[in-house]
């Protein structure tokens, strides 16, 4: 915040979100982005009623809903953190891109040491935008994909490429599509997760596919056809729809 890094502590109880700011005293301004961050952070401008309509209908969905009612889209509020994330997740196995990730931030995030403990914070796009390709590739899998996340944060930083330009965009998507390294899975992902577009839907995503298969009890993959036929009950909540599958992965 300001160039602040400030730790924040959330729980719950009942339906309250509770916000604790350890170890620091900031002004009421201050408090309120942090509100309006974690707001946006967990999608709670959303009225999920009429998705549950919607899920009670449908074979797929309707289990899914019932188990996990009440759950949000989990956001990425950062768009370059959103990119870089589905960039290195592209074409292998998540347990890795984690993996890759906890290891670029650790070596070009800042951090927090509070009472022995260290928190870290997504690089900025201006101290990756500095960097050349042979010192990020070990932490991006291949050359190909650091040369691309450091075309994104040069971008950013061109000012060219921002979180408000692509929300008053008439297709953002298109719009995503002109930078190097963002395919369709990609774009589709970032505006899932970060612009909150409840028509996004990547539907070539390998978790999707998996998950499709357990909730329908079939013996392969459905193919793409068969997604979009199952995706027409799904209008106006694709992005959500996706996002419970995901989440049955876990189970």
């Amino acid at each position: 915040m300001n160039g602040d890094l400030i730790l924040i502590e959330l729980s719950w109880s009942s339906l309250s979100i509770i916000v604790n700011l350890p170890h620091s005293n900031q002004s009421i301004l201050v408090r309120k982005k942090i509100v309006a961050y974690i707001w946006e952070w967990f999608d709670l401008d959303r009225d999920l009623s009429s998705f549950y309509i919607l899920a009670a209908q449908d074979k797929v969905l309707h289990n899914l809903a019932c188990q996990y009612n009440g759950l949000r889209m989990i956001c990425i509020p950062e768009l370059f953190e959103a990119i870089v994330w589905a960039i290195i997740g592209q074409q292998i196995h998540l347990t890795y891109a984690y993996t890759l990730k906890k290891r670029l931030v650790e070596q070009f995030g800042e951090c927090l040491i509070i009472e022995g403990r260290t928190y870290w914070h997504f690089p900025s796009y201006q101290k990756i935008a500095d960097l050349d390709v042979d010192s990020l590739r070990t932490f991006t899998h291949t050359s190909k994909k650091a040369e691309y996340i450091i075309g994104i944060a040069k971008a950013m930083m061109k000012g060219e490429l921002t979180k408000e330009t692509l929300l008053m965009k008439q297709n953002c998507r298109d719009y995503l599509l002109t930078y190097k390294g963002i395919g369709p899975w990609t774009a589709e992902y970032v505006m899932m997760k970060c612009l909150h577009i409840p028509s996004a839907f990547p539907i070539s995503d390998v978790g999707l596919h998996q998950a499709l298969k357990q909730q329908l009890g079939i013996e392969r993959k459905p193919t793409i056809a068969e997604i979009k036929e199952l995706a027409v009950n799904w209008e106006g909540w694709l992005a959500y729809a996706v996002f419970y599958l995901w989440r049955s992965l876990y189970e």
